[in-house]
């Protein structure tokens, strides 16, 4: 994906709220069933991951998984919380 559309991602990624917060027991298939609903209806959602549902990754491993494993494209990480577009 190109710089620029990235950028504008971002910039319009500041403007929404965390759609669904991961837990202490991590991603499990309901969360990826509803990261992949989100998707369809919004195509750019935040999710906000507690440093506990990492399993013993960071934030960045986790989110890149989460990522991968529901074919979006990481667009930022801000400290907890994940920015995916597809």
């Amino acid at each position: 994906m190109e710089k620029d559309k990235i950028y504008q991602l971002r910039t319009e990624a500041t403007k929404i709220k965390p759609i669904l917060n991961i837990g202490k027991n991590g991603i499990t298939d309901s969360v990826m069933e509803e990261i992949k609903k989100q998707l369809k209806a919004n195509r750019l959602i935040k999710v906000k991951m507690l440093k506990t549902s990492a399993e013993g990754e960071d934030i960045k491993a986790s989110a890149e998984k989460l990522a991968e494993a529901t074919k979006t494209t990481l667009i930022d990480i801000r400290g907890s919380t994940v920015v995916l577009y597809r």
